[in-house]
């Protein structure tokens, strides 16, 4: 009885310094949201001069992240709405609606009348009611600059069969948030989590809402046992009996004053109910211990729900935080997570059936029968980190690491000289690693488009879309290409006192095309005097060979062998070529 009183009050003593903290922020972040309340306020006001639905064929949307990208459940059609942009100097919101069409392959702009404000980091769900609903709670909206914030709670559903917005307002929903997770399950919206930042304050969240999709009210869950710790942006999944699991997510806290340490969770619940459908509303936390190759811990990664009973995760980045920087190795693979079995899986790659292996067969056995005695006394290979580099418009280098076992590096040496053999033969499609892409499945098949990785203190915002079956998981197919000179970037040195603050915020639709206009118009010679279109490609090697190598050599590191840092050199500098002419 002693200890049991402990825990209780030791409980109780935790939710009061919750709810301190909440009240410390809210405070000092009231007059900041209130000064960005009246820039929403006007945004609102321009949206509500549209009258009529416009649906209009147009090319992929711009680079984005943190929107949200859902499966229509009736037709063969994806849905993404909302997003940012970070350009350097300026943060873009958005609240378009964009339309892509599976089996054209084609994309189209849906204006509606009264959409919800601009914003990111938000959540959306769809359900089939009534020819589809697209559910979207929450996110934020950040000042151009950056540093004021304002979160979002409110909850919207679009009628996907009128293309009507409306605005669901009702009391006792979750606070403001954004990096939260909601999922639809059993006639019901379920919210964990999140988090609320102003400049100064910032706090994270394990609660728990249901919000009840035939009543329309909201409901706090109050579970009993130990939950997860407050966390945000974690893998929030289903189960067939209407139980809830999370894995994973970050929080940060202070440890002194300006110091604040993150946290990268690994751990994994289960939200169960209790009773036999009498006693549905009461809830148990339990912790879960899954077997198999758990996913190396990250934040910033993207989530679906798979087939066969799965739920997945791709991407993501893993910081090493230093006292004054953060360095980030950013990822590609996708794991599983079989709900049944409670276990987890690396989604690997079966490789397309073609003539290019029937022929790697053959060279194999050649190689076989002439007994080459030197790779017989080859000890066997540990894992290797694999270096991997894109080079933007400005000839920045973006550098992606991997790590793989000595067994796939012979794989992808023999298989990358083989393409140098072959010329014809490209190597295998995949998406580069980023983080907080936006992901969804339709008909078994994964689909990811855009997101962000960084190079240094750069942010590079992608937008192109990809898609894997994930029954035969055999390859990634590209939608969309990453176009490279769609990359802005300013340095703060170069920025503009007299800038608009209202249309960086507003999505700067205009302004992004105009710069890229004025970019055409310069031309590539005066950005890059030393190239010009009607030189060959070897002299501009020859001529730039030894600031390529210095520039390689610097990303790859004093370790890397020399042969190596050359032929990547080589790429890069035929990279930036081919882009400047």
């Amino acid at each position: 009885m002693g200890k049991k009183g402990k825990r209780e009050k030791k409980g109780k003593g935790a939710e009061k310094t919750a709810a301190k903290m909440e009240r410390k922020v809210s405070r000092r972040a009231k007059k900041e949201e209130e000064d960005l309340e009246a820039l929403i306020a006007e945004f609102q006001s321009l949206d509500a001069k549209k009258t009529q639905v416009i649906e209009s064929s147009c090319p992929p949307p711009s680079p984005r992240l943190n929107g949200s990208l859902s499966a229509h459940p009736e037709k063969d059609e994806l849905i993404l709405f909302g997003g940012e942009y970070f350009n350097g100097q300026k943060t873009y919101l958005y609240n378009e609606l964009y339309v892509y069409n599976i089996r054209k392959n084609s994309w189209s702009k849906v204006e509606i009348p009264n959409p919800p404000p601009r914003r990111c980091a938000h959540q959306a769900a769809v359900v089939p009611t009534a020819g589809g609903q697209l559910w979207v709670f929450g996110g934020e909206f950040a000042s151009p600059n950056g540093e004021q914030f304002y979160h979002y709670k409110d909850l919207w559903v679009l009628h996907l069969a009128t293309k009507t917005w409306e605005q669901i307002k009702a009391s006792g929903g979750p606070s403001g948030r954004s990096g939260h997770r909601m999922v639809a399950c059993k006639r019901q919206l379920m919210i964990f989590g999140g988090f609320h930042e102003s400049a100064r304050d910032y706090i994270y969240y394990n609660d728990v809402y249901a919000f009840n999709l035939e009543s329309f009210t909201w409901s706090k869950l109050a579970p009993s046992g130990i939950g997860p710790a407050p966390r945000s942006g974690c893998q929030m999944a289903t189960t067939p009996e209407g139980n809830i699991i999370i894995y994973g997510g970050y929080s940060k806290q202070r440890i002194k004053k300006d110091v604040d340490k993150g946290t990268l969770h690994t751990d994994m619940f289960l939200l169960k109910t209790e009773g036999a459908g009498k006693e549905e509303d009461k809830w148990a936390w339990s912790r879960l211990n899954p077997s198999g190759v758990k996913p190396t811990p990250r934040s910033g990664f993207s989530v679906a729900v798979g087939p066969n009973n799965r739920s997945l995760l791709f991407g993501g980045v893993h910081d090493e935080e230093e006292e004054e920087s953060i360095e980030g190795d950013f990822f590609n693979d996708i794991y599983f997570y079989d709900i049944g079995k409670n276990r987890w899986f690396p989604g690997q790659l079966k490789g397309p059936k073609s003539e290019k292996r029937k022929r790697r067969r053959g060279r194999q056995a050649e190689a076989e029968g002439a007994g080459d005695e030197e790779m017989e006394k080859q000890p066997p290979q540990g894992p290797v980190e694999i270096v991997k580099e894109v080079v933007g418009e400005d000839g920045t280098v973006m550098t992606i690491k991997q790590v793989i076992s000595g067994a796939a590096e012979e794989k992808e040496r023999s298989e990358s000289e083989e393409d140098e053999e072959d010329g014809a033969l490209g190597q295998q499609v995949e998406p580069c690693p980023r983080s907080n892409a936006m992901l969804t499945v339709k008909h078994g098949v994964l689909y990811v488009y855009g997101g962000m990785f960084e190079v240094g203190d750069r942010q590079f915002t992608l937008s192109d879309l990809y898609s894997i079956d994930l029954h035969k998981m055999e390859e990634w197919k590209v939608l969309v290409e990453m176009d490279p000179k769609a990359q802005e970037w300013l340095e703060e040195s170069e920025s503009d006192e007299e800038d608009d603050d209202m249309e960086g915020a507003e999505g700067g639709e205009e302004e992004e095309e105009s710069s890229e206009e004025e970019s055409e118009d310069e031309g590539g010679e005066e950005q890059h005097p030393s190239v010009q279109p009607d030189e060959k490609h070897v002299d501009y090697l020859s001529r730039t060979e030894q600031y390529w190598i210095k520039l390689a050599r610097t990303n790859m590191g004093p370790d890397a062998k020399e042969k190596k840092v050359v032929k990547v050199a080589h790429a890069m500098a035929k990279t930036f070529y081919e882009d400047s002419v």
